[in-house]
């Protein structure tokens, strides 16, 4: 397979290979996260190491390590225990792939402040480093979140990737990130810029019921208002335009979902589909894993699919307006769109969040990684066709 290089610009001046990003790519990275609170082992419940089908992926982002204030490394935050990282790390060496550890997560914007003040960054970086190393990850993925314009991220990404190359030029650095400006403005040091393009929604004043991750934004405003509903495709236009170039970057899939219930006022009684306004407002449950959503919720007769948006939902319209729910969900047809939009959008890839949630062992005839599968087929698919 023909690779290709970029060079990375370093605050040295020097310029380093890196083999992560390629402008013109063979494929489509699927860079899928892996939590470490459900990865499981002989002796434990979750997804193991060895359930993983490696054929679907590119590469493994081992979720997560948490900064501390002074510079040090959480590890128990998430389960990133010594045994996880070496089961994690030697099944995706076994398969030929690639495995980082990612930094952060929700939350975590005050620890990173902490950590990247000038006092402690230097201890930040030698530390992500050592322990990158020593647990023989492939390099790091940063998930700080909120990321705001006042951090000092400008500073920390140029000092790392710098430290990095010191070590191991062939090291990754990628980003999960919601399209903010200053990861634009340092867009060259990273391999990949993938967008969260989920959690995209929710019973705000002002809202509709919308999708948890569409593609498209169909169209359609916030009520009174110019501003488009929020979707994949708009936010990485907004990348673009601030000069990040497409095969850098990827957006989300989503194996979790979101579950709006009850609520009044909409053209069913309680909310059941996407672009309704409501008068009592609905509750949403957040970040339900696909595996739950099948067990309790699906049924054939409830499924829909937007062509605008190119979304997936339930639609459940019971008697009265208590017991109705709209569930945003990613399925195996919306896994199989985003690849295609991927391609012909010219992007770098995809992310997957996240693997143990889209794994449903409990399905008769439903191989127990179904969406996964899909992200497979579509993307040998999309290989073979040779479009971009």
């Amino acid at each position: 397979m023909k690779r290709s290089f970029v060079f990375l610009t370093l605050l040295t001046g020097q310029l380093v290979l890196s083999p992560g990003f390629a402008s013109a790519q063979d494929s489509l990275w699927v860079s899928a996260y892996y939590a470490g609170w459900l990865q499981g082992s002989d002796d434990s419940p979750g997804l193991r190491p060895d359930e993983i089908d490696y054929g679907a992926v590119t590469h493994i982002i081992h979720f997560s390590i948490s900064p501390t204030t002074a510079g040090g490394i959480n590890y128990t935050v998430n389960g990133i225990t010594p045994e996880k990282s070496m089961a994690a790390v030697a099944a995706a060496h076994a398969a030929g792939k690639k495995i980082l550890i990612c930094v952060g997560g929700a939350g975590t914007s005050e620890d990173f402040a902490g950590a990247t003040s000038p006092k402690n960054i230097g201890v930040l970086i030698q530390n992500l480093i050592r322990f990158a190393g020593e647990r023989g990850y492939d390099g790091i993925d940063i998930d700080w979140e909120p990321l705001e314009p006042k951090d000092r991220f400008t500073e920390f990404v140029p000092q790392l990737r710098r430290a990095m190359n010191a070590v191991n030029p062939r090291w990754m650095l990628t980003i999960a990130c919601a399209g903010e400006r200053v990861v634009a403005e340092v867009h060259s040091y990273f391999d990949q810029i993938n967008l969260m393009t989920y959690d995209m929604s929710g019973p705000w004043p002002g809202w509709v019921t919308w999708h948890n991750s569409p593609i498209f934004d169909s169209g359609l405003l916030f009520p009174g208002t110019d501003l488009p509903l929020p979707s994949a495709n708009r936010r990485l236009d907004e990348m673009i335009a601030l000069g990040v170039p497409p095969a850098r970057l990827g957006f989300g899939i989503d194996f979790y979902g979101f579950i709006w219930a009850g609520g009044t006022g909409t053209p069913t009684g309680g909310v059941t589909a996407p672009n309704q306004s409501w008068k009592t407002p609905p509750s949403v449950q957040g970040n339900v894993p696909y595996s739950m959503i099948m067990e309790q919720y699906f049924q054939p007769g409830y499924q829909r699919w937007d062509s605008l948006a190119e979304a997936a939902y339930l639609s459940i319209d019971k008697p009265g307006s208590t017991d109705d729910r709209f569930i945003s969900f990613d399925n195996s047809r919306t896994c199989e769109q985003k690849i295609s939009f991927a391609r012909s959008k010219g992007l770098g890839g995809v992310i997957i969040w996240e693997l143990g949630g889209g794994y449903y062992r409990s399905a008769v005839g439903v191989p127990p990684d179904e969406l996964l599968q899909a992200v497979r087929r579509a993307k040998e698919k999309t290989a073979r066709s040779g479009r971009r």
